[in-house]
């Protein structure tokens, strides 16, 4: 373990801690490293950009009556840019990373020179050595352990779970290390660490590859929970949640990496704790994230011939919640449908649900709505399968029901 730490470059000394503040995710984390002169984008969910070193500030205390009346600028369609699968765009923005911080390594099965289940991490090994790219035994509980080590001691680990769901068996390390160590060292110890993999329900890929763990890693005090669906917040999020001081773990969906989608040749990151404005509306606010952005969409386009006007918000932050942003379109619609692909019972929408009936109550019209996956285990038939998860004409019959 010492030897690898050593090979992969580990600062000899802890810093001390300072709270973290996502919106300064842009500055280097290590001090000792050579300031970067490339200039680069800050993405936000209400299409503004800021440019250079620093995040554009939003005062999250005061709700505005208007939510954003325009359409974030969340992909790059005319102009410069670079086309890329979900899965390039993942690799691009490691790579990038790892170019930038000799700190930043990548531990998991197969993440070598097979370049991981996904190919997320293609070529990297060739790049970078064994070392930083470090293939590791069938042992989840044991090498996420051994990357939370090594974060303690000054690295950046990205682990890579081969499925999200074999991360169960780590759910220790996960638990009572990765999120807790910051507080029970007294903050000796930062864990920068991300843990990433592709989960979600599949194609007939059975219950135990179908799972949303969401819900499980939710309740865990001092983690972060991001999840991406399009390429340009898949980089983004990825760069961002190597920078960031905190555990964060990106959820990535196994349906979702063969989507295409123009980037910016600029260098930019996405705000970890930002939800996305999809389509602006009037009528209602529709709460998603990952591959339920598509199913909700689709069901867009049947509600605006119908006559509705539905305001989508890709949540992207699944803890903490951007309470301004859901709260801005909240007092606007006065009306809210969740649509998740996680369990009903204790997921996100459950969570969800409860924010904005403590916070926004006064301005909902009808009570909240969610759309959930059912409590079972995925079937593995096909026709069983689209049966246990959301589709497109139950969001539609939903908010004809709460718009009536």
């Amino acid at each position: 373990m010492s030897a690898i730490i050593r090979g992969a470059g580990a600062a000899t000394a802890l810093s001390t801690f300072n709270p973290v503040d996502s919106k300064k995710l842009a500055a280097p984390s290590r001090t000792n490293l050579p300031a970067r002169s490339k200039r680069y984008i800050v993405a936000g969910s209400d299409a503004s950009k800021s440019f250079g070193s620093g995040l554009r500030v939003r005062h999250s205390q005061k709700l505005i009556a208007n939510a954003v009346a325009t359409k974030a600028d969340t992909s790059v369609t005319t102009g410069t840019g670079h086309e890329l699968l979900l899965y390039e765009a993942l690799q691009e923005g490691l790579e990038e990373e790892m170019d930038r911080d000799p700190h930043v390594c990548v531990m998991g099965e197969d993440v070598g020179h097979y370049g991981g289940s996904y190919k997320v991490t293609k070529g990297l090994a060739d790049k970078f050595g064994d070392l930083r790219v470090l293939d590791t035994p069938i042992c989840e509980n044991a090498f996420t352990g051994m990357g939370i080590g090594a974060a303690m001691t000054g690295l950046r680990p990205v682990i890579e779970g081969m499925n999200m769901g074999f991360l169960l068996l780590a759910f220790n390390q996960i638990s009572n290390n990765c999120g807790m160590l910051h507080y029970t060292s007294g903050g000796q110890f930062t864990i920068p660490v991300v843990i990433r993999g592709p989960g979600g329900v599949g194609r007939q890929l059975g219950a135990e590859h179908s799972q949303r763990l969401e819900s499980y890693f939710q309740s865990i005090p001092g983690i972060q929970m991001v999840a991406c669906s399009t390429p340009y917040n898949a980089k983004g999020l990825m760069k961002a949640a190597i920078r960031s001081e905190n555990p964060v773990i990106l959820f990535e969906h196994v349906l979702l990496y063969n989507l295409k989608e123009k980037i910016p040749d600029e260098e930019y990151i996405c705000n970890l704790e930002e939800a996305e404005m999809v389509r602006p509306g009037e009528h209602i606010t529709i709460l998603t994230y990952s591959r339920m952005r598509y199913h909700v969409m689709q069901a867009a386009k049947t509600l605006v011939n119908k006559g509705y006007d539905p305001e989508v918000i890709d949540i992207r932050s699944l803890k903490p919640f951007d309470l301004y942003t859901i709260g801005n379109s909240v007092k606007k619609t006065h009306r809210v449908l969740i649509v998740e692909e996680c369990m009903r019972t204790g997921g996100i929408g459950a969570s969800l649900t409860a924010a904005i009936n403590e916070n926004f109550h006064d301005y909902l019209d009808a009570p909240v709505m969610c759309l959930s996956s059912q409590d079972v285990p995925t079937p593995y038939a096909g026709t069983l399968e689209e049966w246990t998860v959301v589709q497109p004409a139950q969001i539609v019959t939903a908010v004809e029901q709460l718009c009536q």
